[in-house]
């Protein structure tokens, strides 16, 4: 299984950097690669240009299911930590993990107005954000603290309190917009 692992993080990390070459004395330079090798790989199962049987992120692992039944697990980086939300007007399921390749939400390929702050009032997003063909956008924020949200759209709003601690969920699905 640990060979499986191992080889699955050398695959995607040779089809990720192409033809360019990292220094492998560089212990830094690799470390942060292989953040972006995941960060592009999750983007990759969230735009469905990678399918396989399933892909799930948790607070601490990429977790990708093969359709041959090989799995392969992916820890996430000890700074960020991914989160992806999907505002709704009408309809939401309960989501606690987000999977990257079966959750759906409402709102499909809309722009919502997104501001985040942390709670010394730091703006961390405000920007218009795009969801998804599967009604989701996806985040990368700072581990370990407590946000503001606030989505707007059409003049509705919805705001709430996220937080990024390890025993937080990766999908939010509890933003209605009123």
């Amino acid at each position: 299984m640990k060979l499986k692992i191992v080889f699955g993080i050398l695959f995607v990390s040779l089809i990720m950097s192409g033809c360019g070459q990292a220094d492998t004395n560089d212990e830094l330079s690799v470390k942060e690669n292989d953040v972006e090798n995941i960060r592009q790989l999750v983007s990759d199962y969230s735009l469905g240009t990678i399918q396989d049987e399933s892909a799930s992120i948790t607070s601490q692992q990429l977790i990708v299911k093969k359709s041959d039944g090989d799995e392969y697990v992916y820890d996430l980086s000890d700074e960020d930590f991914f989160v992806s939300i999907a505002p709704y007007v009408d309809q939401t399921h309960p989501c606690t993990n987000h999977s990257l390749t079966g959750c759906q939400g409402e709102l499909v390929k809309e722009t919502f107005d997104v501001y985040i702050e942390d709670m010394e009032g730091n703006v961390i997003v405000d920007e218009a954000l795009e969801t998804q063909s599967n009604g989701f956008f996806d985040l990368w924020l700072p581990r370990n603290q407590t946000y503001r949200i606030k989505i707007e759209q059409d003049g509705k709003l919805a705001e709430s309190e996220i937080s990024t601690f390890e025993s937080d969920g990766t999908c939010i699905t509890t933003m209605q917009l009123m």
